[in-house]
């Protein structure tokens, strides 16, 4: 059964591989309806996603996962993207508060395990928002890091057990800003600060010219992902 599921997913994802991302989004909306939703975390991918699911007038919802460390700036363009376009984000918290995680385990875990503050925070939140959900689209380019060059543009999400799309894994950081500026689309005041991926605020730093994208989350430690994405090559 499994093998019959990863073989559909693959030849669907051969098929959208080159489509427009209008076409991959309205796929997305026909084939799962109201079991389909966006998680967005503000970056400048997830703008290019909400504003073509309101060009197209499809019915997508979209979900934050609120970790309590995020930069005022995200909070801040939560409210303009929220008012720009006329919808809420669907906002999903940790179990416990931020004060009850620093009594429990201290008061800095991101700084001395991040992957058990990212798996608080960040994946039990998801996985409370994926729930019921039979698919969930994210903004995850193959330019993005090494650990995301194979990602198909649909995948079976075998860590949450659900499919998930990924309509802009072909576009480049020079089409999404080239996108983003012709649309004036609000954005995160961080990005003009050499800050091409932001996270939550004590994880997060600026970048050099040349260095990846990535590389300003979790310096110092082994770590290039949150928890949210894993297994990106995966059709089944």
């Amino acid at each position: 059964m499994k093998s019959t599921i990863g073989e559909h997913l693959k030849t669907i994802a051969e098929a959208l591989e080159l489509a427009p991302i209008e076409e991959v989004l309205t796929w997305g909306m026909e084939t799962y309806g109201a079991n389909i939703s966006l998680a967005c975390s503000l970056g400048p991918e997830d703008l290019v996603l909400i504003h073509h699911i309101h060009t197209l007038n499809l019915p997508i919802k979209a979900f934050f996962l609120d970790t309590d460390l995020h930069f005022p700036e995200t909070y801040e363009l939560k409210e303009k993207i929220e008012e720009h376009y006329g919808f809420k984000l669907d906002v999903y918290n940790a179990h416990i508060s931020l004060e009850e995680q620093n009594k429990i385990y201290g008061p800095s875990l991101f700084t001395n395990n991040p992957d058990h503050c990212c798996q608080i925070r960040k994946v039990e939140p998801l996985e409370h928002a994926l729930h019921r959900l039979s698919a969930w689209m994210t903004g995850i380019r193959r330019e993005q890091s090494p650990t995301r060059a194979n990602t198909p543009i649909i995948q079976w999400d075998s860590r949450f057990n659900l499919i998930k799309i990924n309509p802009l894994v072909n576009w480049t950081n020079e089409d999404i800003w080239s996108y983003i500026h012709s649309k004036s689309i609000p954005y995160n005041s961080l990005h003009d600060k050499n800050y091409p991926s932001i996270g939550c605020a004590p994880c997060t730093n600026p970048v050099s010219l040349g260095e990846n994208s990535r590389s300003g989350r979790w310096q110092g430690f082994n770590k290039t992902e949150c928890g949210l994405h894993q297994g990106e090559n995966s059709y089944e």
